[in-house]
């Protein structure tokens, strides 16, 4: 019982390189978009509950949201139309996390993925945001996650050094 979170979290890694096999107008990609969405947060919900949080699980689960994110990006970009200031500042959220974990293996020797509040609120907001921005064809709830992404990696960045948040 105390390595099902790990187990949700990878299978959570099998449902992202799914994705790869649906177009994103299909009923199979949504389904499976949601399910690991949800994995997502159940993992961690039962590894408090059945106390069994480690770093090796919190690491796992960092990895199973960074292949999601990276294979629905490759499946989402191509479907969206947004403008280029908005790829752009994508661009530099991205590049803020990259150098967060730079700085973490330079500082450290390690990756780092602070939990806080503002990544928490970006997932949840991704999670229900893109779906809304696919149906809607509004690119209006990426400006909104845009923000909060961005305060979110800033901060990150904050917390790595300054050895707080992890």
């Amino acid at each position: 019982m105390k390595s099902l979170p790990n187990a949700i979290s990878a299978l959570r890694f099998i449902g992202a390189v799914c994705l790869l096999f649906f177009g994103v107008e299909s009923c199979a990609f949504w389904v499976i978009y949601f399910a690991c969405g949800l994995s997502d947060m159940a993992d961690g919900y039962l590894a408090r509950k059945l106390e069994c949080e480690s770093k090796v699980g919190a690491l796992l689960d960092s990895l199973a949201d960074l292949v999601f994110v990276v294979c629905c990006c490759f499946m989402l970009i191509p479907a969206l139309a947004f403008p280029k200031w908005l790829w752009i500042w994508g661009g530099v959220i991205v590049a803020i996390k990259v150098i967060n974990q730079i700085s973490a293996l330079v500082m450290y020797k390690k990756c780092i993925f602070p939990y806080t509040i503002a990544n928490k609120v970006t997932g949840v907001l991704l999670f229900v945001g893109v779906p809304l921005t696919v149906f809607l064809e509004s690119f209006v709830p990426m400006v909104v996650i845009a923000g909060v992404a961005t305060f979110a990696a800033v901060q990150e960045g904050h917390y790595i050094r300054t050895e707080k948040g992890y």
